[in-house]
């Protein structure tokens, strides 16, 4: 079911697994956060979720090796938001996914290029952080129009608030989960299984209940 691909994006090539389940119809792209990557244990568990509720998922490496050993590098959301929308690109023109609805999935700093992407896409279908940065999208949040769903633990006082200052410029259809006993990592028991089972519930009813558009021109960095 799971495959490597290389996707482009400027000049370089990313790496990134995909799978799709038979029958899906939409795809969720994984944003991972600095320091992490698409073998990251947690959002490999919630791609499982999804795809056993018939969702598609794409996890990749937002940076190469090289770019990720550069610390100021992990935090340019401006870069991270380009290689998202490029791989939104690949997708679309890729036979298989062509028609398919596109959601996205964000950790941490994935969250802002996430949200930044969806700000200047508006056929994305839906949006959900975990633990993210939305507050790191700046002006872009009152742009976005694909349902947001913000995921965080109740034990991550820091993130809370940030992501409560984001939630307050969105503009969209939007909701603020808080998972109880969750520290940042959703490491506690039961916690990254709620972060799955919301994430689902989330993509399900704005992913495959839509007819499937095609994703418009994504950004430029300036």
């Amino acid at each position: 079911m799971k495959r490597s691909v290389h996707i482009p994006a400027d000049s370089v090539l990313l790496e990134a697994e995909i799978a799709i389940p038979a029958d899906a119809k939409a795809i969720v792209l994984f944003a991972h956060g600095s320091g992490s990557s698409r073998h990251s244990p947690r959002n490999q568990y919630v791609a499982e979720i999804l795809r056993a509720g018939g969702l598609g998922t794409l996890l990749m490496d937002l940076l190469t090796k090289e770019e990720d050993a550069v610390y100021e590098t992990r935090f340019d959301i401006g870069l991270l938001t380009e290689r998202l929308a490029a791989a939104t690109r690949w997708l679309v023109g890729q036979p298989q996914t062509k028609t398919f609805r596109v959601g996205y999935f964000g950790a941490s700093t994935g969250a802002a290029a996430a949200l930044k992407a969806a700000a200047a896409i508006p056929s994305i279908g839906a949006v959900v952080s975990r633990g993210g940065r939305p507050d790191m999208a700046g002006s872009s949040l009152s742009r976005v129009q694909a349902p947001t769903l913000l995921i965080v633990g109740g034990d991550d006082d820091v993130v809370i608030e940030l992501n409560q200052k984001a939630y307050q410029q969105l503009r969209c259809e939007k909701r603020l989960a808080i998972v109880p006993g969750a520290t940042h990592l959703f490491e506690e028991p039961g916690t990254l299984e709620e972060v799955a089972r919301l994430a689902s519930e989330w993509f399900s009813r704005y992913l495959r209940s839509q007819h499937p558009t095609a994703a418009a021109e994504a950004p430029k960095r300036s």
